[in-house]
Parts: structure tokens; sequence; C-alpha cells
């Protein structure tokens, strides 16, 4: 393709359809025996979008490859029993709500960091963290599959840099300087290898809750620490907005 930006300027891919042959990848991931996991929150009310996110990634989240689908739940009543894919298993996981969805968002960093250590590590060698009211539409195959992905998000694509909303105040931790940054990320669909994802959820962590012991919350929560992360832990491969394109757009 020659109408859209294939490569960053440090040389990683960025993922379009018509940028990949997804044959030769699955051939090779095969031949990897390679799990992937994916996580998701459906806290408060947003246990009214299990169904639907679910039956989609289940059909088209690396259709034909070994999948461990990890729900976090404050109601896990309310998760009705869901029909997989017999090579994808569903784990469903009871988490605290929190009064304020900025806490629930911030938080999710370190309960992801935690069971990397204390389970995922030994169940999966990919982990992807996606939205939970997204709904898959297309494949979504191993293309996404390196050490650490990111998604372009859709709404910041075309705007030039200054116009990021990226976090400029100096006091916080997730700060870009004036003039730097590449891409804006979207916090809503990120993964990589289990190793990179803990690194990343554990920075990520760590400096929300410097903020917050400085009295300050970062303009966008998780996804400005996101993006203050990316800016100097190049991600090696990125996807482009076509992998979380928003309906109003």
């Amino acid at each position: 393709r020659r109408d859209v930006l294939v490569l960053t300027p440090w040389l990683a891919p960025i993922v379009w359809e018509g940028t990949f042959n997804r044959d030769i990848l699955n051939a090779q991931y095969m031949q990897k025996n390679l799990v992937t996991g994916v996580a998701t929150f459906a806290v408060k009310k947003y246990w009214f979008f299990v169904q639907g996110f679910m039956s989609s990634a289940n059909k088209y989240f690396l259709a034909g490859h070994q999948v461990n689908f990890y729900l976090f739940t404050d109601n896990p009543d309310h998760i009705s029993h869901l029909q997989m894919a017999p090579e994808n298993n569903l784990f469903v996981i009871p988490v605290q709500n929190h009064s304020h969805w900025q806490d629930i968002s911030m938080s999710r960093m370190d309960i992801i960091r935690r069971y990397i250590h204390s389970q995922f590590q030994y169940e999966v060698d990919y982990l992807y963290y996606i939205d939970i009211d997204v709904q898959l539409f297309e494949h979504i195959g191993v293309e996404i599959i390196d050490a650490l992905v990111a998604t372009i998000s859709p709404w910041q694509y075309t705007t030039r840099r200054d116009s990021k909303p990226y976090e400029t105040r100096t006091e916080s931790q997730a700060a870009i300087p004036k003039g730097e940054g590449d891409f804006y990320y979207t916090a809503s669909f990120y993964g990589g290898s289990v190793a990179e994802v803990y690194k990343l959820t554990r920075a990520c962590f760590k400096g929300v809750m410097e903020d917050r012991e400085n009295g300050i919350e970062a303009r966008w929560h998780d996804e400005s620490h996101l993006n203050r992360y990316l800016l100097y832990h190049k991600p090696t491969r990125l996807l482009s907005p076509e992998y979380y394109w928003d309906e109003e757009l």
C-alpha cells in the first residue's frame, strides 16, 4: 500500500489491511505452538457488553489458534454461559469495583500486572488488553503478534503533533515534552509478549500512583501514562486505526 504510512521512523511496521499475507503468518505461528491471552474488564454497567464482545472475539480474534480470555468482573453472576470455540478458554476473574470510573480505569494496569506475575506468565506467551465495549467485525489475526504492540487512535491519526492530547503538565509522570511524541496510542487495545506487557503495566501504574501522591491526575488517565511509556519504549509493531475504528468517524 502506498496510500498510508506503513513504517515508523524507528522501522517498526504499521499493520494495515493489505500489508500482510495471513496464510503465511498463520503457518509460521502454528509451528511455534503459542498461546495468546486477552484481558478485558466488565465492571459496573459494562457487564452489558460482555455478550457482544465475547461472541465476536470468540469468532474473529486469532481464529483457529488457542486463546485464553480473562474476563475481570465485579459481577460474575451476571456472566451467562458463553459458548466458546474448541481452541478457546474463558476465565472469569472476580474483582472489586470502585466508586469512580477513573479509579476503575487506572487500577486495570495494576490488576493486569499482578495477574501476569501470579498466573498469566505461566499460561500464555502473548497478552493483549481490549476494552469490553468493542465488537469485532473482521478477523484480527497473528499479524498483531510482536513484542510490544500499540494501536494508533483513529481520532488522532491525522492531527498534528502539537494538537495531540498528550499530558503536558511537567509535574505529571505522564508528561510528554513539547515537540515530542510519535503517534497518539489508544489504551483500549495494546499488548505484546507477557514480559513486555508486564513492564508496561508496572511502569504505568507506578506513574499513576506517583501522580496521585502529588495530587495530580493525568489528562487521559491510564492512556496518558501509556503514551508516555511508549514514547521512551518504542513499540515493535503498530496497529493502524483500522483495528480500533470508531463508528462515529
